[in-house]
């Protein structure tokens, strides 16, 4: 049976996108892509409501601190072609800081393999300064988005992101999942003060 033209290409495509899939955004899988192709990707994923391959491309404009309006941009596209698919990691906001927490985060490893998951929360400080963001800094053993659901319900909360917890920032941490208790006690403390010293209002990190 004769194959279409494109039958290898949307293979390939295919292919390329299952692997994004499980491609952490911290190895940044389109580091080495031009502009010119790392726009045309975007294109490709916005027709196809591919969410994975989306939230990559503007990671890596992310890094390499495009303009906040770009940023904000293509987020906007993303979500109106592509909600359904777009990965928890990936913030709905633009983050200015961002790729310096990814920077700081990547210096931390664990030893061993657990129950307990690290997360961070953007925390809002607009009724201090209309430009003032922090972070929080936390260990749980639930999944990072139902210890969060968990802080804004006024469960186990802790003050700061219950009033100003604006949204989950898990791709930093995402190597920081499911680790021992030892360990993740201790990274979560020594994150906190390495965010601090980077110049980051930092909360939490007990």
């Amino acid at each position: 049976m004769r194959q279409g033209t494109g039958g290898p290409e949307l293979r390939a495509r295919k292919s390329a996108t299952a692997s994004l899939k499980t491609t952490l955004p911290a190895a940044r899988p389109f580091r080495a892509t031009l502009e010119s192709g790392l726009q045309a990707r975007f294109r490709l994923a916005l027709a196809a409501g591919d969410g994975v391959a989306g939230a990559h491309c503007i990671h890596e404009w992310w890094m390499r601190n495009a303009f906040p309006s770009r940023i904000e941009t293509a987020l906007a596209q993303l979500w109106q072609h592509a909600a359904t698919s777009i990965p928890e990691w990936l913030p709905m906001n633009h983050v200015a800081w961002l790729p310096l927490v990814y920077e700081v985060a990547a210096r931390f490893r664990a030893a061993k393999r657990g129950r307990r998951n690290i997360y961070l929360v953007r925390l809002d400080y607009s009724d201090r300064d209309a430009s003032l963001q922090g972070i929080y800094v936390g260990m749980t053993a639930y999944a990072p988005a139902q210890r969060f659901d968990q802080h804004r319900a006024g469960i186990r909360a802790a003050g700061s992101v219950l009033k100003r917890g604006q949204e989950l920032l898990i791709g930093p941490v995402l190597h920081l999942q499911h680790i021992a208790q030892t360990d993740a006690m201790r990274i979560e403390r020594d994150l906190a003060t390495a965010l601090a010293d980077a110049g980051l209002m930092v909360e939490g990190g007990h």
